[in-house]
């Protein structure tokens, strides 16, 4: 699929020369079209803040003060990233928050046309971004399509991802991953919330889920009953 305009790209990156290389990375590739160059993430915060239509971040991960997987995480509508560092130990955390691709330095020009041409791909192509989540298990990461989720469950610092096969237990909290979940999750406790496309049936408090039995809180009756139609 030609897109009807370039691919607008940012650059985030403390580094002069990492800086450079980038900006003639893309001064070299028709398809991109560079709006500016951050120093830092605040810079890119306000630039996001006060500018549309970014499709791509060039975002470096090891800066001062804030690194850039931490602040690709508190962006609401995020545009595609393609992580830049020195540290191959980030690319897993890269792959966590779905990067479209990890570059390491010193960049190559042929692998960022790699990276590039898979941003091509999901920006000519719209994925449909609630497909899937990535969790992270001890050292392993997980592949979960929603609809395969049943239910998740709080568990001190961490949750619970019930699908039919297998149990994931994660480090994030219970309100951050329901953050992430499409809108036929419900809440039905402080500790509970239920995929109602998998839901089997409602009895006084509790809801059926194959052979589990999920509580229903006071406090979420209402809003339960009120999702249900009921």
């Amino acid at each position: 699929m030609k897109l009807k305009a370039p691919i607008k790209c940012l650059i985030i990156d403390d580094e002069l020369s990492s800086q450079r290389v980038l900006q003639h990375f893309i001064k070299e590739t028709e398809i991109l079209h560079l709006k500016a160059t951050c120093n830092n993430t605040a810079e890119a915060f306000k630039y996001l803040q006060l500018n549309e239509g970014v499709d791509l971040l060039f975002l470096d991960i090891n800066m001062p003060k804030q690194s850039g997987l931490d602040f690709y995480k508190t962006l609401k509508n995020a545009p595609q990233v393609i992580f830049t560092t020195a540290y191959p130990q980030y690319a897993v955390d890269g792959f966590e928050v779905n990067a479209t691709d990890y570059l390491l330095k010193p960049i190559a020009y042929e692998r960022f046309l790699i990276a590039v041409n898979k941003a091509l791909n999901s920006i000519s192509v719209p994925q449909n971004k609630e497909e899937f989540i990535v969790l992270k298990e001890n050292k392993a990461l997980h592949k979960v399509f929603f609809n395969d989720i049943q239910y998740i469950e709080a568990f001190g610092d961490y949750v619970k991802v019930h699908t039919r096969s297998k149990t994931i237990t994660t480090h994030s909290t219970f309100s951050k991953l329901m953050a992430s979940l499409p809108n036929y999750f419900l809440r039905t406790h402080k500790s509970f919330s239920v995929n109602l496309n998998k839901m089997n049936h409602l009895s006084g408090n509790q809801i059926t889920i194959d052979n589990h039995v999920i509580p229903i809180g006071q406090t979420f009756k209402q809003t339960v009953l009120k999702a249900l139609n009921l």
